[in-house]
């Protein structure tokens, strides 16, 4: 299969400084690939470039082989593309329910429809028993479950997930990994996240993109990018495998 993501060299300026310089890389069908580097390394703004919240300076987002660089989020989302976010933030007012099928009117015209998706995404997730809970009640685990319930309710082909493993426990990493190794085989889902929990980056991807200062400085599978020296010195420390 070819690549579904195709990102050619994004470039962000915010007042003359370049939090993404020139990244380029390609995710392909069926794929999960990692997007890897220490804080500030420009992760989040790539991800906000792909997803529409701002248009890149240079560069452009290919989706299927179709340009999407620089449209809405709501057509970003339209074309195939639902992403969580690194702050959690659900509608606390709402039930957890109510929120995935917000989440789900992104596909359907009819209230009745969004729920069912809405209570077939929350089986998926293992949250169908807190389905009538206010949002905001929920424990970390719980909320972050939920955020990738939002995103899964848009019936993605791509799904961007930046840091949904932090915070977590690591019982409740490994039961967050096998939930989303599910959607990946058993759907087919494309997923490409941003992640510092680096065994479940070597558990769970094919592919790992490496950046730095807004620059990418590695590509490869994981282990190969774990022995990179760039890599090592940039991020993961000389003592960190």
């Amino acid at each position: 299969m070819g690549d579904l993501l195709e990102v050619h060299g994004l470039t962000k300026r915010f007042r003359g400084l370049k939090a993404v310089s020139e990244v380029g890389f390609a995710v392909p069908q069926g794929a999960i690939v990692a997007l890897i580097g220490p804080n500030g390394a420009g992760k989040t703004t790539t991800f906000n470039l792909i997803a529409g919240v701002f248009p890149p300076d240079e560069g452009e987002v290919r989706l299927a082989g179709r340009p999407i660089t620089g449209l809405r989020p709501n057509r970003i989302c339209a074309a195939g593309i639902g992403r969580t976010f690194q702050i959690v933030r659900p509608f606390a007012g709402l039930t957890v329910e109510q929120n995935v099928v917000i989440g789900a009117l992104a596909r359907e015209s009819r209230v009745d429809a969004a729920r069912a998706q809405a209570h077939a995404v929350l089986e998926r997730l293992g949250l169908a028993d807190q389905a009538g809970r206010m949002a905001g009640s929920l424990t970390l685990p719980d909320r972050k479950r939920l955020e990738v319930a939002r995103a899964l309710a848009t019936r993605p082909t791509l799904l961007l997930l930046d840091e949904v493993l932090a915070g977590l426990r690591p019982t409740e990493v490994d039961r967050m990994v096998e939930v989303l190794r599910d959607l990946n085989r058993r759907d087919g889902l494309t997923i490409l996240l941003i992640e510092h929990v680096m065994r479940a980056v070597m558990a769970l991807s094919d592919r790992v993109v490496v950046l730095d200062h807004g620059e990418r400085i590695a590509e490869g599978t994981p282990a190969e990018v774990v022995a990179d020296p760039r890599v090592i010195a940039s991020y993961l420390g000389s003592e960190a495998f």
